[in-house]
């Protein structure tokens, strides 16, 4: 099953609430919160109190991707504003292991990201801890660059593991997700679309929920 988990980072945040909405009413199923610390990536965006606003409009996950250093410091908080989902870099935890099951404890559900630069290898040692793996397909820290194409062989790679191990993770991407990298990212393997410029950025939000996710779905009726 294909989620398409809008990006507020592209979103107008004077039109915030209005514009979520109709990216739900188009058919969103998931809400992606990017947090930047200024430090871990080089750009600062929300923190809790916009996901405890975000949990109060919509009914949707709230699948809140922590781009910060240290965020042991912050798990608790974000879980009690509402995320559903939190993931955390591979790269800025010391500890992986114990940020996992911190995120588990508080409720949430627990993910791990991988930059351009990692190898999914990485995460070998705790593939049945997390419920997603999220593949950056991008460097972190800005909306509306360029997919990297080889994102997809990662993807690949995650599935493998995933069938070799018998485990459930899903795959998510994050990065360069649009009508013309979507069949691709799909028939890839992935199973969870982050997409920001392609929902928020021109047109009709509900048109362009719609449509990138009747293209996901088209791809993953050929992948099957």
């Amino acid at each position: 099953m294909i989620d398409l988990a809008p990006s507020i980072l592209s979103a107008n945040f004077s039109r915030l609430a209005e514009q979520v909405s109709q990216a739900v009413a188009g058919g969103a199923t998931i809400l992606h919160v990017d947090v930047m610390d200024g430090h871990f990536v080089p750009n600062i965006t929300v923190g809790p109190p916009v996901v405890a606003s975000l949990r109060k409009e919509v009914d949707v996950a709230l699948d809140v991707h922590l781009m910060i250093e240290n965020p042991d410091q912050y798990i608790a908080a974000f879980a009690d504003a509402g995320a559903n989902w939190i993931s955390v870099h591979q790269e800025a935890c010391v500890h992986l292991h114990r940020t996992l099951e911190l995120i588990r404890l508080k409720g949430a559900s627990p993910g791990v990201v991988l930059n351009p630069a990692t190898p999914v290898e990485t995460l070998g040692e705790v593939l049945d801890m997390v419920d997603f793996i999220l593949v950056m397909s991008v460097n972190p820290g800005f909306g509306g660059q360029k997919f990297i194409p080889h994102s997809l062989d990662k993807i690949r790679r995650l599935a493998t593991m995933r069938r070799a191990q018998g485990l459930q993770f899903r795959i998510e991407i994050d990065g360069g997700v649009a009508m013309d990298t979507v069949s691709d990212i799909v028939q890839a393997g992935a199973e969870i679309l982050v997409a920001g410029n392609a929902v928020f950025g021109k047109g009709d939000i509900r048109d362009n929920t719609s449509r990138l996710l009747q293209a996901a779905r088209a791809a993953e009726l050929q992948r099957a």
